[in-house]
């Protein structure tokens, strides 16, 4: 190859979509990004515009695609597609279009559905097949309710004409011109219909939720042939040969392919997975059993917390209630605070992630005070992703996994303070990488070593770093009293859930 090549990685996510380059070394060499708008049409309820995902995808790739081009940077070698996971999309197969909006994986909507599936004791049955439990975060419930509530939908899939797919399978519908209907197995994971074992969709999961399995995409690894996208998009037929859901793309960026090493991503929310290996390890403690990303015959596993609101909270102080005008001012408001004033938030905006599993919670702010400001009130919101990440630590010590140290990365990580302050928390040494695009980065590596632009694992394996250092250091009883009263406001918040529920 008389040119460096490059690696075009699509990171399409929950508020965003973004396009980068990447070249032998992990670096990024080009890149664009486009926001594009949340629905929220009812309490609970988040939507995205199908088209709104496609064209944000395309316009950035394109960019990058002619940044390339311009400065001469080298060649674009391969396509890897990494994306917000659990979203459903379902349209036609004959027309391409979609049939409703996208629901989105914070998408509440489903929660009674969930409940009577709980109620009815089919929970065992899931998670002993998928690693997961039910909840409306994940797509089979939401496939079940698009089916049942838009005009013709059951009778058009029961007749073959309809496809799902989350959004990494839209994206390669779009990509090839509709030539490919496809997946990976850890979007596939994600579904709730995915037999994590066999790696078969599952027909008694399909009958349960009662998904046609005319609907569902091919199943193939992460690293594999997704076909090629259109020439007529980028000027000529690039391969895709790698996807991954964001959270194991990440983890692989992060170069946690072995057995025990985890990261934790703060994105707009925030995904703790820890590398299980060949073993799929079942959780006691309400944490999740996943698929994660690999190149060789055998799949690896892992296990995973999930927490819904990390980034998103920042999100809300900026726009929901304009505390602060960027999402970075929070960190010097959070910074120039000896303590927070008492003051404790807890983001349940779409109910409470791992591992309470609570779709029915709702947000609440606890310790107020005539003292308590703008500032307190950032803190309490910034400190709130640290309480929350705790609680998986806790939970997978439960579950007998112990961590000597954890990967961080996300746009949150960017945030020293609370790098710092989620160390003093979870007790445990945190490494943030050099570069935050893990993710993107983690399926750019996927698909270069698919094209040879890499030889072995041993190559990608620490091209996120150098790794910056965060220790804790706190006073173990102030460590003790924090979490004791994040613990009350938790409490607090579901029993006001329970309390409304019984009315």
């Amino acid at each position: 190859m008389t040119t460096s090549p490059l690696i075009l990685a699509l990171d399409q996510g929950t508020t965003s979509s973004r396009a980068l380059a990447f070249n032998a070394q992990g670096r990024v060499v080009a890149s664009a990004q486009q926001d594009f708008e949340q629905i929220f049409p009812d309490d609970g309820w988040v939507e995205h515009r199908p088209e709104d995902i496609w064209e944000t995808s395309l316009t950035t790739a394109r960019a990058v695609v002619d940044q390339v081009a311009r400065e001469g940077q080298g060649e674009l070698v391969s396509i890897g597609i990494t994306n917000q996971r659990e979203t459903v999309l379902i349209w036609d197969r004959r027309s391409g279009a979609p049939i409703a909006n996208a629901l989105v994986w914070q998408d509440r909507r489903t929660a009674q559905a969930c409940r009577q599936l709980v109620e009815a004791g089919h929970e065992p049955l899931i998670q002993s097949r998928t690693g997961l439990l039910i909840d409306p975060y994940f797509s089979a419930s939401k496939i079940a309710w698009l089916l049942d509530h838009v005009d013709g939908a059951r009778a058009a899939a029961e007749a073959g004409h309809l496809a799902f797919g989350t959004v990494d399978t839209f994206l390669i519908w779009k990509l090839t011109g509709g030539r490919q209907h496809l997946t990976d197995e850890t979007n596939a994971s994600r579904t709730s219909l995915f037999n994590i074992h066999s790696g078969e969709w599952d027909t008694d999961l399909l009958a349960l939720y009662r998904v046609p399995a005319s609907l569902l995409p091919e199943v193939r690894p992460s690293r594999s042939d997704f076909g090629s996208a259109d020439p007529a998009l980028f000027g000529r037929a690039l391969p895709i040969q790698a996807v991954a859901g964001d959270q194991q793309a990440a983890a692989f960026g992060q170069g946690c392919i072995d057995p025990g090493m985890a990261k934790s991503t703060y994105g707009t929310g925030c995904f703790l997975l820890v590398n299980t290996g060949e073993t799929a390890c079942p959780s006691h403690h309400r944490l999740l059993t996943t698929r994660a990303c690999r190149t060789g015959d055998r799949p690896v596993f892992a296990l995973e917390g999930s927490i819904f609101i990390a980034g998103a909270v920042a999100q809300w102080l900026r726009d929901g209630v304009g505390l602060v005008a960027a999402s970075a001012d929070t960190e010097a408001l959070a910074a120039g605070l000896q303590d927070n004033g008492g003051v404790y938030l807890v983001p349940a905006f779409t109910g409470l992630g791992a591992p309470h599993w609570d779709s029915g919670a709702r947000g609440g702010i606890y310790g107020l005070t005539r003292q308590s400001g703008r500032a307190e009130l950032v803190r309490a919101a910034l400190e709130s992703v640290a309480y929350q990440t705790q609680d998986l630590f806790q939970a997978l010590a439960a579950d007998g996994v112990e961590l000597d140290r954890i990967r961080v990365d996300g746009g949150m990580a960017a945030n020293g303070w609370l790098m710092q302050f989620i160390s003093d928390i979870a007790n445990l040494p945190l490494e943030r990488p050099s570069t935050l695009e893990t993710t993107a980065l983690g399926v750019a590596l996927l698909a270069g070593l698919e094209a040879g632009v890499w030889p072995d694992l041993d190559t990608v394996r620490n091209l996120a770093g150098p790794y910056a250092g965060f220790a804790p250091n706190m006073d173990p009883a102030r460590r003790a009293a924090l979490l004791r009263e994040w613990t009350i406001a938790v409490r607090t918040t579901r029993y006001r859930a329970a309390l409304q529920a019984e009315a």
